[in-house]
């Protein structure tokens, strides 16, 4: 068995009281970073990877089915405002396409050719990378996905939930964060929906980094696109050049950017 399907260690939940049942949740939540450091060698090959690939102009693919392909979807979205990459850079990809995203649509991950025909509508080519995500390890659409990315030259990953899954073997830099039993048997939009929440950020993130887009620590390619973002972006000239906002709002203005802005001023 699976052991993001073993039993859950709590048992009877409808009888707990609301305080019992979130101490409960709470207390697995806190085993979801230890299993995610066990994992850093992984992550580490995997970031390498997409940091050469997307180096050399290549992009990064997200694949998956439920919640795994949700949390695709959302870390690829995120890429553009905080880093200010163009969207295509990182597309997530679900199976049963972007409607899947609200509504489930039954089946979807159980074909295994339909995420290479997905893929394949974004022209993708061996310069990519590919990363496919399943708690489970099983999912067909997923399998599917990586062997014929492979086949084709494409530097292919994994987060999975469970140990020696088909999805791993499939990929030649497999993360495996085997997060075990979930609070209610086989929910893995719990612990095991986090812990891949986390990989995905320290894939991205540490990639983005790696390939220049933040200076210090801050996000200065991020886009300026609302009244928040505008204010940090004055904040960060301010802190870097010493001037005041209204010169900092000025020079935001004038150039575009945050690092626009430092670039003329420095």
């Amino acid at each position: 068995m699976m052991t993001t399907e073993a039993p859950s260690e709590f048992n009877n939940l409808e009888t707990l009281s609301t305080a019992d049942l979130l101490a409960g949740m709470n207390q697995l939540d806190h085993t979801v970073p230890q299993t995610v450091a066990r994992a850093l060698p992984q992550i580490e090959r995997l970031v390498e990877a997409a940091v050469a690939r997307l180096g050399a102009g290549g992009r990064l693919f997200y694949i998956g089915a439920g919640t795994s392909g949700r949390l695709g979807v959302v870390d690829a979205s995120e890429c553009p405002p905080t880093f200010g990459v163009p969207a295509e850079m990182v597309v997530g990809i679900m199976a049963g396409g972007d409607g899947a995203i609200r509504v489930a649509v039954e089946g979807a991950e159980d074909d295994a050719e339909q995420a290479w025909r997905d893929l394949q509508t974004h022209n993708i080519g061996a310069g990519d990378v590919l990363v496919g995500i399943a708690a489970s390890g099983r999912t067909p659409y997923v399998i599917g996905g990586l062997n014929a990315a492979r086949a084709a030259g494409l530097a292919t990953g994994c987060v999975v939930c469970n140990a020696g899954s088909a999805v791993a073997a499939a990929a030649e830099f497999p993360v495996e964060v085997v997060t075990g039993p979930e609070f209610i048997t086989g929910s893995t939009r719990l612990k095991a929906g986090s812990a891949q929440k986390m990989v995905l950020n320290m894939l991205t993130t540490a990639t983005f980094i790696r390939l220049g887009y933040v200076r210090g620590n801050k996000m200065v390619d991020m886009k300026l696109s609302n009244i928040k973002l505008v204010e940090r972006g004055e904040r960060m000239l301010m802190d870097e050049l010493g001037i005041d906002e209204a010169e900092a709002a000025q020079l935001l203005q004038q150039y575009g950017s945050v690092r626009a802005a430092l670039v003329a001023r420095l």
